[in-house]
């Protein structure tokens, strides 16, 4: 990359310039006299191939051996391709948090100068690594905030196991801003410590309350099971009501939300930074059968049922995120056991994800589609890639 002239891809995208620079300014720790292969060709040679459709490191090896010589323009590769083992064992020294500044990086790249007059939605949930699983290895929890809005992961952290995933949750908190923005949590989120660091940081949350919280969801549940309690909620226009097809099932999705909750702050004067109670409920309905679901939630969101309604959408981005990572690029079939090299993978794969909704594309594909494309015209992508 040094010395090549780089030029930006267009003026309301953000520059892959920056990033690239970035990666070459990773420090590698192994002992010079024993280096043959650059760390930052590694990284990026298994960053591209992620977009061009591979994920095992064979494979890697492979695509690097194919395009030699279109990589060799933008990398230095003094000893040519290294092998899938050197590519693994490079990935598995370098600290996850080194490459996690990626995603900063590009994260301040895409939001820089937006717009920030609605509240951000941040989305906060656990994924396992579930490729590591074996008898003498339990898979790595990965706990991501991830914005929609902003099309990228925060931050991350590792807990290993569920037991863990509320301290890994505090510990997340930590590491990013959440001034202004609406946390949403599953309920393994609706804790004491966790609303009062949400608080803290100035942010906003809307979380779930399931069986965890037994007395607190018996109180809600009671609540918004009396008829005319909801009726009254109709009149007062806190209510939201929408019905859509979805692959031959009708859905209807309702909301009730409410800010009159003195009795509640009563019964709970631990949960004093409670503002709203709501409740979804979701009614299938399929070759004349019926199924109802219901969910609870407190928040200290005000203002009406509205922004209440886009909270609790707005959590199940991150479902569809850790969708994408498994189906797409199939993250639970890689095997790879250093707990280093698949929590760099995690973090290539979701900069991989974002980076592909800035690569310019003919028309609106879906991610699956882009990495086929690109796999199809690897060399052009990858000048587009470095920007030159």
């Amino acid at each position: 990359i040094v010395g090549k002239k780089l030029v930006k891809m267009s003026e309301d995208k953000p520059n892959l310039k920056e990033l690239l620079i970035y990666i070459t300014q990773i420090e590698d720790k192994r002992q010079i006299s024993k280096i043959k292969h650059k760390l930052n060709d590694i990284v990026v040679i298994t960053l591209f191939a992620m977009l061009a459709n591979i994920e095992y490191w064979e494979e890697i090896e492979e695509f690097g051996k194919m395009y030699f010589k279109a990589l060799k323009r933008y990398l230095e590769l003094p000893n040519g391709i290294p092998s899938h083992d050197t590519i693994q064992r490079v990935m598995a020294t370098i600290e996850p948090e080194v490459t996690e500044v990626l995603l900063r990086k590009w994260m301040d790249l895409k939001i820089s100068g937006e717009d920030k007059k609605i509240r951000k939605i941040l989305n906060i949930d656990g994924k396992f690594l579930n490729g590591m699983k074996n008898k003498n290895n339990k898979p790595l929890d990965i706990v991501s905030a991830y914005s929609k809005e902003d099309g990228i992961c925060y931050s991350q952290v590792a807990a290993e196991g569920k037991g863990n995933e509320i301290e890994a949750i505090l510990r997340l908190l930590d590491k990013i801003s959440v001034k202004e923005c609406i946390v949403t949590i599953d309920a393994i989120g609706t804790q004491k410590e966790i609303i009062k660091k949400i608080r803290k940081k100035k942010g906003y949350f809307c979380l779930q309350v399931k069986g965890n919280q037994k007395a607190l969801k018996e109180d809600i549940e009671d609540y918004f099971a009396d008829k005319g309690f909801r009726k009254k909620l109709k009149g007062e226009g806190m209510y939201s009501r929408k019905t859509e097809k979805q692959r031959g099932r009708l859905e209807t999705r309702e909301y009730y939300y409410t800010e009159e909750i003195e009795w509640f702050i009563k019964r709970n004067k631990e949960w004093k930074e409670v503002k709203g109670i709501g409740a979804s409920i979701l009614t299938t309905e399929e070759n004349g059968k019926k199924q109802e679901q219901k969910r609870y939630y407190i928040t200290n969101i005000t203002g009406g049922v509205e922004e209440f309604v886009r909270a609790v959408r707005g959590h199940w981005a991150i479902e569809s995120y850790h969708w994408v990572l498994d189906v797409t690029f199939r993250e639970d079939a890689n095997k790879t056991l250093n707990k280093n090299a698949a929590r760099n993978l995690n973090i290539l794969r979701k900069l991989a994800i974002s980076i592909l909704e800035e690569l310019p594309f003919r028309k609106k594909f879906s991610r699956r589609i882009k990495r086929y494309i690109i796999s199809l015209d690897v060399r052009r992508y990858l000048k587009l890639f470095f920007d030159i």
